[in-house]
This record gives structure tokens, sequence and C-alpha cells, in this order.
């Protein structure tokens, strides 16, 4: 698959690259998919929750009526569950949500999620582009270049760029990460995923182990 190299004015450089068909043109795996958006949306939670239970409430543990003869339910405790400012039945507790996944299935989840937005038409590629200074505005003026202000945007570097990083670090619709931080769920979000020209063989040696 060949797709045109546009510049960061939005206009098309003349020249086109070739996408890797191991990458960018697999059969999707909905499975894979599933599993990794849910190990990645599960490992984002902090699992701090928690509920006082009967044995945590402060409160008189006396009896508080006769056992019989009252015409209602036996009560040991004020802490009781069945009362109002009780302890709670089986209340959250503190957890870990994260779980395992080997990393063949991890590569096969990104390269299905690359190939559905690829079939889309949801990517494009850049020519590699860098600012003088971290500024928002220059930033935003790439995005109405491509298209992509009002859009939600993943843009894949081919090496760590701190300059293009901090001024997109504002919009909240648009993420900016190295080709080894991809992840299913950040493909998936975006509408449009911008990749720069270097990044690409970072990608395929990344995802063709």
């Amino acid at each position: 698959m060949k797709v045109a190299v546009l510049d960061i004015n939005g206009k098309d450089t003349g020249r086109k690259v070739e996408l890797s068909a191991e990458v960018f043109g697999i059969e999707p795996n909905d499975h894979a998919i599933y599993l990794d958006v849910k190990q990645y949306l599960a490992n984002q939670r902090q699992g701090t929750h928690k509920s006082k239970e009967r044995g945590e409430i402060t409160g008189s543990t006396r009896k508080i009526k006769k056992q019989k003869g009252t015409g209602t339910a036996r009560a040991g405790s004020i802490k009781s569950p069945v009362f109002r400012g009780g302890g709670r039945i089986f209340g959250p507790r503190p957890r870990n949500y994260s779980f395992k996944l080997n990393k063949n299935l991890k590569r096969l989840a990104r390269k299905s999620a690359l190939s559905i937005q690829a079939k889309d038409n949801n990517l494009v590629i850049v020519e590699d582009f860098s600012f003088d200074a971290p500024k928002t505005k220059s930033f935003v003026n790439v995005l109405k270049a491509l298209d992509l202000d009002s859009k939600k945007s993943l843009f894949v570097l081919g090496e760590s760029n701190n300059n293009v990083y901090l001024s997109s670090r504002n919009l909240e619709s648009s993420k900016v990460v190295n080709s080894s931080e991809l992840s299913t769920y950040g493909i998936l979000n975006a509408n449009k995923v911008v990749i720069t020209e270097s990044s690409l063989e970072g990608i395929k040696n990344n995802l063709s182990k």
C-alpha cells in the first residue's frame, strides 16, 4: 500500500511511501484488540476504593435490645449492616486490576488496530518536523493545515522530540507518542493517526518481531 507524504502545511510533497503489509494490511483480530484494550483500561484504574465493614465502624457493640419478645428480628450490634450507619456488606477493598498478556498477542492487537485505521483511510503520513521552541500555537497551526483541529489525533514520532511534545500537551484532543509507545487503545481512540516518515521503520521493527 502506497501513501502520499504531506508536509506540515498539508501540501503533497510529491513523494510516496510503501506501508508494510504485515503491519498495516493484516486481517484484524477482534479478540486480540478486545484483550489489549481491556488491559490498558484496567491498568488506568487506581484500585484505591474502600468502604468500611461492620468491624471497622465506630460504635458500641452492646446488644441493643433483648433477644426475644420484641416481635422483630434479633439484633446484636448497632454496627450491623441492616441499620442506617452500619457497616457495608462485602464492600469494595483496595485491589490491583492489572493482568498479564503475552507480547505476541499485544503485537497482533496493535497491528490489527493499525490495519483498521489504514483500511478506513485514517492514516496520514507527514515528513519529519520540529519546532524551535515549545509553543502550542505552532502545533495548532499544524493541526489546522492537516484539517485535524476539530478531530482527535495521534501523532507518532520516530524519536523523542521535547518541543513537539510540550507544544501538544495543552490540547486535549491531540496526543504525541514515540513509535515504541504505541498502544492499541491510543490508535483506535484517534480519528486520525499521523505518522512521521522516520517512525515507519521503528513501527515495522517493533511489530514484526
